[in-house]
């Protein structure tokens, strides 16, 4: 059975950062910090303005990601990296009803 790669910050930005950036109104992010940013700002669209209950898992999603990003042991990092990811994984269907309102 092949293994799969471990879950890095950068991977969930090649994974999401074009959906996010779609429903934050943004180019896609390329770094962590703008990554969450446009979290923050694809949480407000698709939660407040789209009524996409979907969205309040990204809030999860970027305290995890954030939480990454703070600690220096790898085995922590992977768990909330693989957290967060698990929070982001209905990002596409959530902006997929995004792109058929607006």
């Amino acid at each position: 059975m092949p293994k799969t790669a471990p879950i890095t910050a950068d991977s969930l930005i090649a994974k999401y950062a074009s959906d996010v950036a779609f429903a934050a109104d943004r180019t896609p992010a390329t770094t962590v910090a703008d990554f969450v940013d446009q979290l923050h700002f694809a949480h407000r669209n698709l939660t407040h303005f789209a009524g996409i209950s979907l969205a309040d898992e990204l809030d999860t999603a970027v305290i995890y990601l954030n939480d990454a990003e703070q600690v220096t042991d790898a085995t922590e990092k992977q768990v909330l990296l693989n957290k967060a990811a698990a929070y982001m994984r209905e990002i596409p269907d959530a902006v997929d009803e995004y792109r058929l309102m607006v």
